[in-house]
């Protein structure tokens, strides 16, 4: 009889991607990008051990949301104050904080707790073409 592979964390390899949000619908780049981060893709997946690899994301502001949600679709902070809840629309957040717009879409779809937090670590988003990460030769990543 065989045994499920279980990889250790010292025996993890990670590589570098880029994924370019550019015309792309935001949940489709999203699930992406989590798939990766989790590292879902690789046949040395392990549920419990953060097996998944660095993901850069450029032009996060051009990313695009279908249907009426950009008037529909609401944003939520509350600061823990009485009256210190903040709502914004998609369209104020994909305007002027595009970067965290996607990383919301993302850390929503990663596990809750301590895996999660240390798998949405290796997640870079910026707002347009350049990032300073060249030195880890990213490999370009498509979406479907």
């Amino acid at each position: 009889m065989k045994n499920t592979y279980m990889q250790k964390k010292e025996d993890v390899v990670r590589s570098w991607y880029v994924i370019d949000a550019e015309g792309q619908s935001l949940g489709r780049v999203a699930t992406k990008v989590a798939h990766v981060l989790r590292g879902k893709h690789k046949p040395t997946y392990t549920p419990h051990i953060d097996c998944g690899d660095y993901v850069i994301v450029i032009n996060a502001s051009k990313a695009v949301l279908t249907g009426n949600k950009l008037d529909g679709k609401v944003y939520y902070n509350h600061s823990g104050f009485t009256g210190g809840l903040r709502e914004r629309t998609a369209r104020e957040m994909k305007e002027n904080y595009p970067v965290e717009m996607v990383e919301r879409a993302v850390k929503g779809m990663l596990p809750n707790g301590r895996l999660g937090r240390q798998m949405y670590k290796k997640l870079f988003v910026y707002a347009g073409e350049n990032h300073p990460h060249a030195a880890q030769q990213p490999v370009e990543l498509k979406v479907k």
